[in-house]
C-alpha cells in the first residue's frame, strides 16, 4: 500500500489511512500535534534536564512524529541524556514511507538518523539511545513489553479514533499500558472522549485536560500521582457520569472491532446514566446563567 503525504495547516505532512478512513494526525497540524499534545504535556524538556536517562513508550508509532519530537526535545535540553524508546506499530510500511518521503525533516538530524534506522531495522543501539520497534497488534505486543517491567517517563497514546479503533481504547488495554508507567511519569493522548477518560480512571490513573491545540477540544494527560496534575473541571467530571463515559471492554484482548463496539452499545442501551445530550443541555444553561 502506497501512502501519499497530505499537507496539514502548520505546513507539516501526514498520511491518510485507507484501512481506518482517517488521517494519522490532526489536519490542524501534524508537527504541532506531536509537540503540543504529547511532548510538552509530558514535560520531557524538564525531565531531561534533571535526569541522565529517560524511557519512552510510543503506542501507535505511525510516522514516528511523536518520537521525533521527543528525541529532539530531550537532546536539545540535555545532549547527554540516554533514551530508551519502545515503539508499538501494526504496519512497518508506515514509518518506512514517512522516511522515504522525508516527512521527519522538521526535527533534529540526530533524531531523524535514529528513526531512519529504526524504521528499516526495527532496532537501534548507540551511546545515546536504545530503540525497538515492536510490530503487530498492540494488544499482544504490550503484554510482552509489560513483562519487561519497564518504567516509562512518558507514554504517547495515539491510536486512531475510538469509532475506528476501539480495541486500543479499552479498559483492559489501557490497564496494560498503565502497568508500564513510572510513578512520576505522564501518559498523553489527543483524545478527551468520555469513554477514554473513564477507561484511564479504571486503569488506576488520574486524569487532567491538556491545552486546546488547533481543534476545539483538549487532549488528556494521565499519571499515577494526583499531585502532578490539575483537576478536571466540574463540567468535565460530570461528563464521566454519563452514558458516553461507558468504556470499551475487551476482556481477553482478542475481540474484533465489531464485538467490542456491540458490547459497549448493549451496555449503553441498558444504562440508567444521564445521556450526553442531557448533560450538554444542563451545562449550556449553567454557563448561560453565569
Amino acid at each position: 500500500m502506497t501512502l501519499m503525504p497530505q499537507l496539514t495547516a502548520d505546513g507539516s505532512f501526514t498520511f491518510y489511512s485507507p484501512a481506518f478512513g482517517e488521517l494519522f494526525h490532526s489536519h490542524f497540524g501534524a508537527k504541532q500535534e506531536a509537540e503540543k499534545k504529547y511532548v510538552e504535556p509530558c514535560q520531557l524538556a524538564e525531565k531531561a534536564q534533571k535526569s541522565t536517562s529517560l524511557t519512552l513508550l510510543d503506542v501507535c508509532y505511525g510516522l514516528g512524529y511523536n518520537s521525533a519530537a521527543a528525541l529532539t526535545t530531550i537532546w536539545s535540553a540535555n545532549p547527554h541524556c540516554f533514551v530508551e524508546l519502545i515503539a508499538l506499530e501494526l504496519d512497518a510500511t508506515v514509518p518506512q514511507q514517512a522516511i522515504a518521503h522525508q516527512l521527519l525533516a522538521g526535527w533534529s538530524p540526530t533524531a531523524i538518523a535514529t528513526l531512519k534506522v529504526l524504521a528499516q531495522d526495527h532496532f537501534v543501539k548507540s551511546d545515546r539511545v536504545s530503540a525497538k520497534l515492536w510490530l503487530g497488534d498492540a494488544r499482544q505486543t504490550i503484554q510482552s513489553v509489560a513483562q519487561l517491567t519497564i518504567q516509562a517517563d512518558a507514554i504517547f497514546l495515539d491510536p486512531f479514533s475510538t469509532q475506528k479503533c476501539p480495541q486500543l481504547w479499552t479498559v483492559e488495554f489501557l490497564t496494560q499500558i498503565a502497568r508500564t508507567l513510572k510513578p512520576s511519569g505522564h501518559l498523553a493522548t489527543y483524545s478527551c472522549a468520555a469513554s477514554v477518560r473513564k477507561a484511564l480512571q479504571l486503569a488506576n490513573l488520574t486524569i487532567s485536560s491538556t491545552t486546546n491545540v488547533g481543534r476545539r477540544s483538549p487532549g488528556t494527560l494521565a499519571c499515577l500521582n494526583t499531585n502532578f496534575l490539575n483537576p478536571l473541571s466540574q463540567m468535565e467530571m460530570e461528563h464521566l457520569n454519563t452514558v458516553a463515559a461507558i468504556p470499551y471492554r475487551d476482556p481477553g484482548l482478542i475481540d474484533s472491532t465489531e464485538v467490542i463496539r456491540s458490547r459497549r452499545q448493549l451496555e449503553q442501551q441498558n444504562s440508567p446514566l444521564e445521556s450526553s445530550s442531557q448533560w450538554k443541555k444542563r451545562w449550556r444553561n449553567v454557563l448561560a446563567s453565569t
